[in-house]
């Protein structure tokens, strides 16, 4: 073999080389991309017609022991001051509702809110609650609240936990019912509030794994 021979084999060899990496490269972004949008394309399709019927006993306590992908953090739920934003949020959460749903929204100085099984602010469990807006509480730093469709009497699963001065706004025109305070792991739902955002969206999935109820 000559020379010029020996040189074209070698260059047809690297470029054959080159191109088995190059389709073996995209042959696994492709299955990874592809596996990871459908995870994060799947909607739970839990569902209800109507509200759950009251079962939690107003003369205990209840606490709510949120496990998530930041770490953990414990409301204590408000159940004699808002029962039956208690009593669903209860029932919800030992029905498994809400793992796997993300913190959709996130304002730093605001809020932080989750509960939403189609990740985009409009998803409900099938049915609406009842506001219960008598109290004293006000929106402040580690209050959790029901959120709603910008109407009377329309939560139903998402719910926000405020994180910032910009809460207290809330404060003006109080429309979302209070039903629990964060009683441990604040550092950690700081930390879910400081999650960097793009296009008003969260640019990191923060899920709930699990919420586990307490009651004593």
């Amino acid at each position: 073999m000559t020379l010029s021979n020996q040189r074209k084999f070698r260059l047809l060899a690297a470029a054959l080389i080159m191109a088995l990496l190059l389709a073996g490269c995209g042959g696994k972004d492709d299955g990874s991309k592809q596996g990871g949008d459908s995870a994060a394309d799947a909607v739970k399709t839990m569902s209800w017609s109507k509200m759950p019927e009251m079962t939690i006993d107003l003369d205990k306590t209840y606490k709510a022991k949120f496990r998530t992908s930041k770490g953990d953090f414990t409301v204590l739920l408000f159940a004699d001051e808002a029962p039956v934003t208690v009593n669903n949020f209860v029932f919800l959460a030992r029905e498994g509702f809400y793992e796997g749903l993300t913190f959709h929204r996130i304002i730093e100085k605001f809020m932080i809110q989750s509960g939403d099984p189609q990740g985009n602010g409009t998803g409900t469990p099938g049915y609406s609650i009842p506001d219960e807006l008598d109290t004293d509480r006000k929106y402040e730093e580690g209050i959790v609240a029901m959120a709603n469709l910008s109407k009377p009497n329309s939560g139903g699963s998402q719910f926000f936990i405020c994180t910032g001065e910009d809460a207290e706004n809330l404060n003006r025109e109080p429309n979302y019912t209070i039903f629990g305070k964060v009683e441990s792991g604040m550092d950690i739902v700081m930390e879910i509030a400081k999650t960097p955002v793009k296009d008003n969206k969260p640019s990191e999935r923060v899920i709930i794994e699990s919420i586990a109820i307490a009651e004593s």
